[in-house]
């Protein structure tokens, strides 16, 4: 048995947020479906910062995609950062006499 949770849908999402938007309470839908109440009200947070209804300085779901892609790039040009330094140093090191002087 997997140790985490596949996540739900994204239209699954959808339709929980507009069944709260309509009245009924996160408490209500959870017991008639599998996701408990909090990940529903998170859910319908998520979708009002995504809509520009909370104004409390969270981040709409664009913005965590965009941080997450700049996270990614950030990750492979250090990566690509420390190889080349290492490729430098070992160039370096095979450029320099071995301790023998021409003098």
């Amino acid at each position: 048995m997997p140790s985490f949770r596949v996540p739900y849908p994204p239209e699954f999402r959808r339709q929980m947020v507009e069944l709260v938007r309509s009245g009924r309470t996160p408490q209500d839908l959870a017991r008639e479906f599998e996701p408990n109440a909090q990940s529903i009200v998170h859910w319908v947070r998520q979708a009002d910062r995504d809509a520009g209804e909370r104004g409390n300085g969270g981040t709409t779901s664009a913005q965590r995609e965009e941080l997450s892609k700049l996270r990614r790039e950030n990750h492979r040009l250090r990566q690509d950062r420390d190889i080349l330094a290492k490729a430098a140093a070992w160039f370096a090191k095979d450029k320099t006499p071995s301790g023998s002087s021409n003098s």
